[in-house]
Protein backbone atom coordinates (compact mmCIF):
# COMPACT_ATOMS: atom_id res chain seq x y z
CA UNK A 1 0.00 0.00 0.00
CA UNK A 2 2.54 2.04 0.96
CA UNK A 3 4.90 1.78 -2.60
CA UNK A 4 1.55 2.13 -4.55
CA UNK A 5 1.35 5.52 -2.80
CA UNK A 6 4.89 6.41 -3.73
CA UNK A 7 4.42 5.53 -7.12
CA UNK A 8 0.93 7.47 -7.48
CA UNK A 9 3.01 10.69 -5.64
CA UNK A 10 5.29 10.02 -8.27
CA UNK A 11 2.50 10.13 -11.05
CA UNK A 12 1.19 13.17 -9.78
CA UNK A 13 4.53 15.19 -9.23
CA UNK A 14 5.21 14.99 -12.93
CA UNK A 15 1.85 15.98 -13.93
CA UNK A 16 1.52 18.37 -11.57
CA UNK A 17 4.78 20.02 -13.01
CA UNK A 18 3.55 20.07 -16.29
CA UNK A 19 -0.13 19.37 -16.59
CA UNK A 20 -1.51 22.52 -16.01
CA UNK A 21 0.59 24.21 -18.48
CA UNK A 22 0.19 21.68 -21.22
CA UNK A 23 -3.46 23.43 -21.40
CA UNK A 24 -1.75 26.81 -21.43
CA UNK A 25 0.58 26.29 -24.06
CA UNK A 26 -1.72 24.81 -26.41
CA UNK A 27 -4.04 28.24 -25.29
CA UNK A 28 -1.59 30.39 -25.98
CA UNK A 29 -0.71 29.72 -29.81
CA UNK A 30 -4.67 29.98 -30.55
CA UNK A 31 -6.09 31.89 -28.29
CA UNK A 32 -8.93 29.23 -29.15
CA UNK A 33 -10.95 27.54 -25.83
CA UNK A 34 -12.32 25.26 -28.32
CA UNK A 35 -8.99 23.85 -29.28
CA UNK A 36 -8.08 22.94 -25.35
CA UNK A 37 -11.37 21.57 -25.24
CA UNK A 38 -11.37 19.60 -28.42
CA UNK A 39 -7.46 18.04 -26.92
CA UNK A 40 -9.09 17.34 -23.49
CA UNK A 41 -12.05 15.46 -25.50
CA UNK A 42 -9.65 13.49 -26.99
CA UNK A 43 -8.43 12.16 -24.05
CA UNK A 44 -11.42 11.21 -22.11
CA UNK A 45 -12.96 9.47 -25.49
CA UNK A 46 -9.62 7.66 -25.69
CA UNK A 47 -9.38 7.37 -21.60
CA UNK A 48 -13.12 5.73 -21.77
CA UNK A 49 -11.92 3.28 -25.01
CA UNK A 50 -8.66 2.30 -23.14
CA UNK A 51 -10.88 1.24 -19.86
CA UNK A 52 -13.07 -0.82 -21.49
CA UNK A 53 -10.77 -2.99 -24.01
CA UNK A 54 -7.84 -3.08 -21.41
CA UNK A 55 -10.32 -4.79 -18.95
CA UNK A 56 -9.23 -8.24 -19.94
CA UNK A 57 -5.57 -7.56 -19.51
CA UNK A 58 -5.79 -6.60 -16.14
CA UNK A 59 -8.53 -9.05 -14.98
CA UNK A 60 -6.46 -12.20 -16.86
CA UNK A 61 -2.96 -10.83 -17.63
CA UNK A 62 -0.08 -9.18 -15.82
CA UNK A 63 -1.92 -5.83 -14.31
CA UNK A 64 1.51 -4.50 -13.06
CA UNK A 65 2.62 -4.20 -16.85
CA UNK A 66 -0.77 -2.44 -17.46
CA UNK A 67 0.17 -0.11 -14.97
CA UNK A 68 4.04 0.29 -16.13
CA UNK A 69 2.82 1.12 -19.75
CA UNK A 70 0.73 3.61 -18.72
CA UNK A 71 3.32 5.56 -16.99
CA UNK A 72 6.01 4.76 -20.26
CA UNK A 73 3.00 6.29 -22.25
CA UNK A 74 2.87 9.62 -20.36
CA UNK A 75 6.76 10.10 -20.99
CA UNK A 76 5.35 9.61 -24.77
CA UNK A 77 3.33 12.19 -24.07
CA UNK A 78 5.55 14.52 -23.23
CA UNK A 79 8.39 13.48 -25.81
CA UNK A 80 5.90 14.17 -28.38
CA UNK A 81 5.05 17.83 -27.07
CA UNK A 82 8.52 18.51 -27.05
CA UNK A 83 9.65 17.21 -30.92
CA UNK A 84 6.66 19.03 -32.13
CA UNK A 85 7.21 22.54 -30.26
CA UNK A 86 4.90 25.08 -31.12
CA UNK A 87 3.04 22.54 -33.89
CA UNK A 88 1.60 20.41 -31.15
CA UNK A 89 -1.20 22.63 -31.85
CA UNK A 90 -2.37 21.02 -35.10
CA UNK A 91 -2.14 17.36 -33.69
CA UNK A 92 -4.19 18.14 -30.35
CA UNK A 93 -5.99 14.56 -31.10
CA UNK A 94 -2.86 12.89 -31.14
CA UNK A 95 -1.69 14.01 -28.02
CA UNK A 96 -5.56 13.35 -26.65
CA UNK A 97 -5.31 9.73 -27.39
CA UNK A 98 -1.93 9.37 -26.14
CA UNK A 99 -2.77 10.85 -23.13
CA UNK A 100 -5.85 9.09 -22.72
CA UNK A 101 -4.46 5.77 -23.22
CA UNK A 102 -1.79 6.38 -20.77
CA UNK A 103 -3.88 7.82 -18.09
CA UNK A 104 -6.78 5.11 -18.67
CA UNK A 105 -3.73 2.56 -18.65
CA UNK A 106 -2.74 3.76 -15.30
CA UNK A 107 -5.99 4.46 -13.59
CA UNK A 108 -7.36 1.01 -14.15
CA UNK A 109 -4.90 -1.00 -13.10
CA UNK A 110 -3.79 1.37 -9.95
CA UNK A 111 -7.35 1.44 -8.88
CA UNK A 112 -7.97 -2.53 -9.34
CA UNK A 113 -4.59 -2.98 -7.49
CA UNK A 114 -6.22 0.23 -4.59
CA UNK A 115 -9.28 -2.07 -3.75
CA UNK A 116 -7.09 -5.26 -3.15
CA UNK A 117 -4.73 -3.64 -0.76
CA UNK A 118 -7.50 -1.67 0.94
CA UNK A 119 -10.81 -2.24 2.65
CA UNK A 120 -13.56 -0.81 3.87
CA UNK A 121 -11.93 0.68 7.49
CA UNK A 122 -8.74 2.00 5.56
CA UNK A 123 -9.99 3.23 2.55
CA UNK A 124 -10.74 6.65 3.81
CA UNK A 125 -7.36 7.17 5.19
CA UNK A 126 -5.67 5.97 1.80
CA UNK A 127 -8.05 8.44 -0.03
CA UNK A 128 -6.35 11.05 2.55
CA UNK A 129 -2.79 10.27 2.01
CA UNK A 130 -3.32 9.96 -1.64
CA UNK A 131 -4.90 13.38 -1.89
CA UNK A 132 -2.20 14.88 0.46
CA UNK A 133 0.97 13.79 -1.97
CA UNK A 134 -1.41 14.85 -4.94
CA UNK A 135 -1.82 18.44 -2.72
CA UNK A 136 2.11 18.52 -2.10
CA UNK A 137 2.65 17.65 -5.42
CA UNK A 138 0.09 20.43 -7.06
CA UNK A 139 1.76 23.04 -4.18
CA UNK A 140 4.94 22.97 -4.90
CA UNK A 141 5.45 21.55 -9.03
CA UNK A 142 3.34 24.14 -10.09
CA UNK A 143 5.41 27.04 -8.65
CA UNK A 144 8.69 25.58 -9.50
CA UNK A 145 7.80 25.42 -13.12
CA UNK A 146 6.13 29.17 -12.88
CA UNK A 147 9.08 30.37 -11.89
CA UNK A 148 10.84 28.19 -14.55
CA UNK A 149 8.97 29.78 -17.12
CA UNK A 150 9.79 33.38 -16.15
CA UNK A 151 13.43 33.08 -15.48
CA UNK A 152 14.06 30.75 -18.65
CA UNK A 153 11.21 32.47 -20.81
CA UNK A 154 8.61 30.60 -21.70
CA UNK A 155 10.28 28.80 -24.57
CA UNK A 156 13.24 27.24 -22.68
CA UNK A 157 10.87 27.09 -19.96
CA UNK A 158 8.07 25.12 -21.02
CA UNK A 159 10.99 23.00 -23.14
CA UNK A 160 12.47 22.64 -19.50
CA UNK A 161 9.63 21.33 -17.59
CA UNK A 162 8.23 19.23 -20.22
CA UNK A 163 11.51 17.09 -20.28
CA UNK A 164 11.61 16.80 -16.06
CA UNK A 165 7.81 15.54 -16.45
CA UNK A 166 9.28 13.01 -18.93
CA UNK A 167 12.23 12.44 -16.31
CA UNK A 168 10.10 11.62 -13.79
CA UNK A 169 7.41 8.92 -15.96
CA UNK A 170 10.63 6.97 -16.58
CA UNK A 171 11.78 7.01 -12.85
CA UNK A 172 8.06 6.29 -11.96
CA UNK A 173 8.43 3.33 -14.49
CA UNK A 174 11.37 1.65 -12.79
CA UNK A 175 10.13 2.21 -9.24
CA UNK A 176 6.79 0.27 -10.41
CA UNK A 177 9.17 -3.00 -11.20
CA UNK A 178 9.27 -2.87 -7.13
CA UNK A 179 5.32 -4.02 -7.06
CA UNK A 180 4.54 -7.41 -6.89
CA UNK A 181 3.01 -9.24 -9.52
CA UNK A 182 -0.22 -9.81 -8.46
CA UNK A 183 -2.47 -13.01 -9.38
CA UNK A 184 -4.31 -12.86 -12.21
CA UNK A 185 -8.28 -13.30 -12.05
CA UNK A 186 -10.42 -15.54 -13.53
CA UNK A 187 -12.19 -14.97 -17.07
CA UNK A 188 -13.31 -11.07 -17.79
CA UNK A 189 -16.24 -10.91 -18.52
CA UNK A 190 -17.28 -7.57 -20.84
CA UNK A 191 -20.61 -7.19 -20.65
CA UNK A 192 -21.13 -8.06 -16.70
CA UNK A 193 -21.28 -4.31 -15.45
CA UNK A 194 -23.76 -3.13 -17.98
CA UNK A 195 -26.02 -6.23 -16.96
CA UNK A 196 -25.76 -5.28 -13.39
CA UNK A 197 -27.59 -2.04 -14.96
CA UNK A 198 -30.53 -3.84 -16.32
CA UNK A 199 -31.38 -5.39 -12.94
CA UNK A 200 -34.10 -3.77 -10.87
CA UNK A 201 -32.96 -2.47 -7.34
CA UNK A 202 -29.22 -2.53 -8.14
CA UNK A 203 -27.22 0.31 -6.26
CA UNK A 204 -25.11 0.64 -9.50
CA UNK A 205 -27.91 2.33 -10.80
CA UNK A 206 -27.23 5.34 -8.62
CA UNK A 207 -23.81 5.08 -8.44
CA UNK A 208 -23.31 5.10 -12.37
CA UNK A 209 -25.49 8.46 -12.55
CA UNK A 210 -23.84 9.78 -9.11
CA UNK A 211 -20.54 9.13 -11.10
CA UNK A 212 -21.03 10.95 -14.53
CA UNK A 213 -22.33 14.37 -12.57
CA UNK A 214 -19.19 13.76 -10.75
CA UNK A 215 -16.86 13.80 -14.27
CA UNK A 216 -18.85 16.60 -15.37
CA UNK A 217 -17.05 18.74 -13.18
CA UNK A 218 -14.12 17.42 -13.49
CA UNK A 219 -14.06 17.32 -17.32
CA UNK A 220 -14.05 20.94 -17.54
CA UNK A 221 -12.95 22.84 -14.27
CA UNK A 222 -8.87 20.03 -15.07
CA UNK A 223 -8.37 22.23 -17.36
CA UNK A 224 -10.07 25.78 -17.66
CA UNK A 225 -9.37 27.03 -14.49
CA UNK A 226 -5.38 27.22 -15.65
CA UNK A 227 -6.07 29.26 -18.52
CA UNK A 228 -8.33 31.53 -16.42
CA UNK A 229 -5.81 32.05 -14.07
CA UNK A 230 -2.93 32.60 -16.54
CA UNK A 231 -5.82 35.44 -18.94
CA UNK A 232 -6.11 37.20 -15.76
CA UNK A 233 -2.39 37.56 -14.67
CA UNK A 234 -0.64 36.70 -18.52
CA UNK A 235 2.21 35.24 -16.47
CA UNK A 236 2.79 31.52 -15.62
CA UNK A 237 4.17 32.46 -12.64
CA UNK A 238 1.13 33.60 -11.06
CA UNK A 239 -0.58 30.28 -12.37
CA UNK A 240 2.22 28.97 -10.19
CA UNK A 241 1.51 30.90 -7.33
CA UNK A 242 -2.17 29.97 -7.64
CA UNK A 243 -1.53 26.23 -6.93
CA UNK A 244 0.82 26.56 -4.27
CA UNK A 245 -1.71 28.58 -2.65
CA UNK A 246 -4.79 26.82 -3.41
CA UNK A 247 -2.56 23.22 -2.97
CA UNK A 248 -1.35 24.15 0.56
CA UNK A 249 -5.33 24.50 2.10
CA UNK A 250 -5.94 21.35 -0.04
CA UNK A 251 -2.94 19.59 1.40
CA UNK A 252 -4.37 20.32 4.78
CA UNK A 253 -7.64 19.57 4.22
CA UNK A 254 -6.98 15.88 2.38
CA UNK A 255 -5.08 15.50 5.83
CA UNK A 256 -7.86 16.15 8.33
CA UNK A 257 -10.58 15.05 5.95
CA UNK A 258 -8.83 11.23 5.63
CA UNK A 259 -7.99 11.26 9.50
CA UNK A 260 -11.46 12.14 10.78
CA UNK A 261 -14.03 11.40 8.41
CA UNK A 262 -15.70 7.54 9.13
CA UNK A 263 -18.47 6.08 6.71
CA UNK A 264 -21.58 7.07 9.12
CA UNK A 265 -20.65 10.71 8.19
CA UNK A 266 -19.72 10.56 4.60
CA UNK A 267 -23.75 11.94 3.47
CA UNK A 268 -23.25 15.01 5.78
CA UNK A 269 -19.59 15.43 4.55
CA UNK A 270 -20.99 14.91 0.80
CA UNK A 271 -23.50 17.26 0.89
CA UNK A 272 -21.14 20.34 2.60
CA UNK A 273 -18.66 20.04 0.01
CA UNK A 274 -20.77 19.94 -3.03
CA UNK A 275 -23.03 22.69 -1.98
CA UNK A 276 -19.57 25.17 -1.09
CA UNK A 277 -18.18 24.22 -4.10
CA UNK A 278 -20.92 25.09 -6.06
CA UNK A 279 -21.69 28.34 -4.19
CA UNK A 280 -18.31 29.90 -4.29
CA UNK A 281 -18.67 29.89 -8.29
CA UNK A 282 -21.16 33.01 -7.47
CA UNK A 283 -18.04 34.83 -7.20
CA UNK A 284 -17.29 34.99 -10.67
CA UNK A 285 -20.63 36.85 -11.71
CA UNK A 286 -19.07 39.96 -9.44
CA UNK A 287 -15.80 39.85 -10.88
CA UNK A 288 -13.61 37.51 -12.82
CA UNK A 289 -10.15 38.09 -11.94
CA UNK A 290 -7.08 36.81 -9.72
CA UNK A 291 -8.42 37.52 -6.46
CA UNK A 292 -11.91 35.95 -7.00
CA UNK A 293 -9.75 33.26 -8.58
CA UNK A 294 -7.66 32.24 -5.58
CA UNK A 295 -10.90 32.84 -3.10
CA UNK A 296 -12.56 30.27 -5.28
CA UNK A 297 -9.56 27.79 -5.24
CA UNK A 298 -9.35 28.04 -1.19
CA UNK A 299 -12.91 27.47 -0.77
CA UNK A 300 -12.62 24.19 -3.28
CA UNK A 301 -9.24 22.93 -2.24
CA UNK A 302 -11.26 23.53 1.90
CA UNK A 303 -14.37 21.53 0.80
CA UNK A 304 -13.35 18.83 -2.30
CA UNK A 305 -11.93 16.57 0.12
CA UNK A 306 -15.09 16.14 2.12
CA UNK A 307 -16.89 15.73 -1.49
CA UNK A 308 -14.32 13.81 -3.27
CA UNK A 309 -13.38 10.82 -0.73
CA UNK A 310 -16.58 9.94 0.52
CA UNK A 311 -17.76 9.62 -2.79
CA UNK A 312 -14.41 7.46 -4.07
CA UNK A 313 -14.70 5.48 -1.15
CA UNK A 314 -18.51 4.51 -0.99
CA UNK A 315 -18.31 3.63 -4.58
CA UNK A 316 -15.57 1.08 -3.77
CA UNK A 317 -16.93 -0.53 -0.71
CA UNK A 318 -20.07 -1.35 -2.76
CA UNK A 319 -17.43 -3.37 -5.59
CA UNK A 320 -16.10 -5.38 -2.38
CA UNK A 321 -19.64 -5.55 -0.49
CA UNK A 322 -19.35 -9.03 -0.68
CA UNK A 323 -17.29 -12.33 -2.40
CA UNK A 324 -19.00 -12.25 -5.87
CA UNK A 325 -18.72 -8.31 -6.41
CA UNK A 326 -15.35 -8.68 -5.33
CA UNK A 327 -14.42 -11.31 -7.76
CA UNK A 328 -15.56 -8.90 -10.32
CA UNK A 329 -13.89 -6.20 -9.38
CA UNK A 330 -11.99 -5.31 -12.80
CA UNK A 331 -15.24 -5.37 -14.16
CA UNK A 332 -16.67 -2.84 -11.59
CA UNK A 333 -13.64 -0.48 -12.01
CA UNK A 334 -13.96 -0.25 -15.86
CA UNK A 335 -18.14 0.21 -14.95
CA UNK A 336 -16.57 3.11 -12.73
CA UNK A 337 -14.57 5.07 -14.70
CA UNK A 338 -17.19 4.30 -17.92
CA UNK A 339 -19.46 6.49 -15.92
CA UNK A 340 -16.88 9.21 -15.19
CA UNK A 341 -15.71 9.58 -18.41
CA UNK A 342 -19.55 9.87 -19.64
CA UNK A 343 -20.04 12.50 -17.50
CA UNK A 344 -16.65 14.54 -18.02
CA UNK A 345 -17.30 13.98 -22.05
CA UNK A 346 -20.54 15.24 -21.61
CA UNK A 347 -19.28 18.21 -19.42
CA UNK A 348 -16.44 19.03 -22.29
CA UNK A 349 -19.24 18.98 -25.57
CA UNK A 350 -21.26 21.36 -23.34
CA UNK A 351 -17.82 23.27 -22.75
CA UNK A 352 -17.17 23.45 -26.85
CA UNK A 353 -20.45 24.46 -28.10
CA UNK A 354 -20.82 27.18 -26.09
CA UNK A 355 -17.16 28.70 -26.34
CA UNK A 356 -17.78 28.21 -30.39
CA UNK A 357 -20.54 30.23 -30.27
CA UNK A 358 -19.46 32.69 -27.89
CA UNK A 359 -16.45 33.61 -25.11
CA UNK A 360 -18.22 36.38 -23.66
CA UNK A 361 -17.63 36.64 -19.25
CA UNK A 362 -21.57 36.34 -18.84
CA UNK A 363 -21.73 33.07 -20.85
CA UNK A 364 -18.58 31.70 -19.22
CA UNK A 365 -19.82 32.52 -15.81
CA UNK A 366 -22.67 30.68 -16.44
CA UNK A 367 -21.15 27.99 -18.24
CA UNK A 368 -18.94 27.90 -15.16
CA UNK A 369 -21.76 27.47 -12.43
CA UNK A 370 -23.96 25.11 -14.50
CA UNK A 371 -21.25 22.23 -15.04
CA UNK A 372 -19.92 23.31 -11.12
CA UNK A 373 -23.19 22.37 -9.88
CA UNK A 374 -23.07 19.00 -10.66
CA UNK A 375 -21.36 17.65 -7.50
CA UNK A 376 -25.34 18.46 -6.15
CA UNK A 377 -26.31 16.57 -8.48
CA UNK A 378 -23.51 13.90 -7.68
CA UNK A 379 -24.83 14.02 -3.99
CA UNK A 380 -28.44 13.50 -4.92
CA UNK A 381 -28.00 10.44 -6.54
CA UNK A 382 -25.41 8.67 -4.08
CA UNK A 383 -27.94 9.41 -0.85
CA UNK A 384 -28.93 6.14 -0.90
CA UNK A 385 -26.13 4.52 -0.93
CA UNK A 386 -24.54 6.68 1.58
CA UNK A 387 -27.12 6.28 4.25
CA UNK A 388 -27.35 2.46 3.89
CA UNK A 389 -23.67 2.58 4.53
CA UNK A 390 -24.33 5.00 7.49
CA UNK A 391 -26.72 2.12 8.88
CA UNK A 392 -24.38 -0.62 8.32
CA UNK A 393 -21.29 1.11 10.43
Amino acid sequence: MKLLLVVHGMLAAANALSGAFVSVYLWKQTNDFSLVGWFALATQVTNALTFFTAGKWAKEGNKMNLLRLGIALSACFYFIVLYLEEAAVHYVWLLGAVQGMATGLFWLSFNVVYFEVTDRFTRDRFNGWAGLLGSASSMIAPWISGMLIATLGSESGYRLIFSISLGIFVVGVCVSFFLHRRPPDTEYEWWFGFQKLREKGNLWRVLIPALAAQGVREGVFGFVIGILVFIATQTELQLGNYSLITSAVALLAFWITGKFLRPKHRGYSMLIGSVAMTAVILLFFWELNYLTLVIFGIVVALFYPMYGIPLTSQVFDYIGKDETSARHRVEYVVLREIGLNLGRIFGIVVFIAVVSYTASPLALNGLLLFVGSFPIVAWLFMRKALKRSAEGS
